[in-house]
């Protein structure tokens, strides 16, 4: 995998120890719904330790003799850590949740809360993920820790796709074999095109941050809206202007990079110039894109965390808190800041 280019210029100096225990990976699902209190779906808050929200999704599906894809949920969830999300699962109205619900529970899954309402949980539907996040053992300069936090705490950071939505470069290979003809389940299907759009993505990202201009508003931009995945484009011929400036200093909007697929990139003149120069690089898989009718769409290019804070320990140890909007990584915001790593 290539080392995406840092907001910072080099990469930090420090460095630390994350998720030394899956404590010092919490994160906890933002979804606000006001319950109807019947229907045919039970939605089911569910803590778990060590396990991925898709063995989640079996577990519920075989303890309610419901289909898996029949389960619904919001995001995907790290596996190492501790997290907290919702999930829905069909039941006849007639029939009581709760004996099934307890059967749910393991050492690694415990259930919170157990409610029923009229319609399936669906994909996105939660509005941040919080983080609280402990960095053991950090060795280097704590003050430059400090600068670096309070700068991505006012400026944000590239909105880069997190590692673990590439396995490893597995599934690119995966990605790869799709665009080869390789017939797969729907699971892998999925794994190898969010890879590939992934990557393409982290790939203009990173020439954006190389140029310096990954946070600033190009002639032809395709712009965002904060909190949302509305876009609109901006004049080619001429510089943004001064509203569209006071817009993105107060992060009401972004630019923003590309989810390659059908359809039109929404781009034009110095920033279609960029994405066509970086793009052409990967043909094939742009072509495997469109030929497996996948839409196109946009994403931000720069991210700043919510409600970001952090305190020291006698020991040594960082612990921060902040929150996120679905799709976004925690660790995008470690490697702003120091280098961690695994025990």
């Amino acid at each position: 995998m290539p080392a995406w280019p840092h907001a910072r210029g080099a990469p930090p100096d420090a460095r630390g120890i994350i998720r030394s225990t899956p404590e010092d990976f919490f994160v906890e699902e933002q979804l606000a719904v006001d319950f109807s209190g019947d229907g045919e779906h039970v939605w089911l808050h569910i803590e778990k330790t060590g396990v991925t929200t898709l063995q989640v999704c079996e577990r519920i599906a075989d303890c309610f003799q419901a289909r898996p894809r029949d389960v619904g949920f919001s995001g995907l969830k790290d596996r190492w850590a501790v997290t907290r999300q919702w999930f829905s699962v069909p039941l006849a109205v007639q029939q009581d949740p709760a004996p099934l619900a307890d059967t749910l529970a393991l050492p690694e899954l415990r259930v919170l809360n157990c409610r029923r309402h009229f319609r399936k949980l669906r994909r996105g539907t939660h509005r941040a993920n919080r983080f609280e996040l402990v960095v053991r053992e950090v060795q280097g300069d704590c003050a430059a820790v400090d600068a670096d936090l309070a700068r991505i705490r006012d400026e944000g950071v590239p909105n880069y796709f997190g590692e673990q939505r590439f396995s490893g470069g597995s599934n690119l290979a995966l990605a790869d074999a799709l665009f080869a003809g390789r017939r797969m389940k729907r699971n892998k299907r999925s794994f190898a095109l969010s890879a590939a759009r992934s990557y393409l993505f982290n790939s203009l990202l990173a020439a954006r941050v190389t140029r310096g201009d990954w946070n600033a508003l190009l002639p032809g931009e395709c712009v965002m809206l904060d909190g949302s995945g509305s876009h609109f484009s901006i004049d080619a011929d001429i510089p943004p202007d001064a509203v569209l400036q006071s817009r993105l200093r107060a992060f009401d909007i972004h630019p923003s990079g590309p989810l390659p697929g059908q359809g039109e990139s929404g781009v034009s003149g110095a920033a279609a110039e960029i994405e066509q120069a970086v793009l052409a690089e990967h043909q094939d898989w742009l072509d495997g894109l469109v030929r497996l009718r996948v839409d196109a769409g946009r994403r931000a290019l720069r991210l700043r965390p919510a409600a970001l804070s952090w305190t020291w320990s006698e020991e040594g140890d960082l612990r921060l808190t902040f929150e996120l909007p679905p799709g976004a990584y925690a660790t995008v915001i470690l490697r702003e800041c120091l280098a961690a790593y695994a025990p």
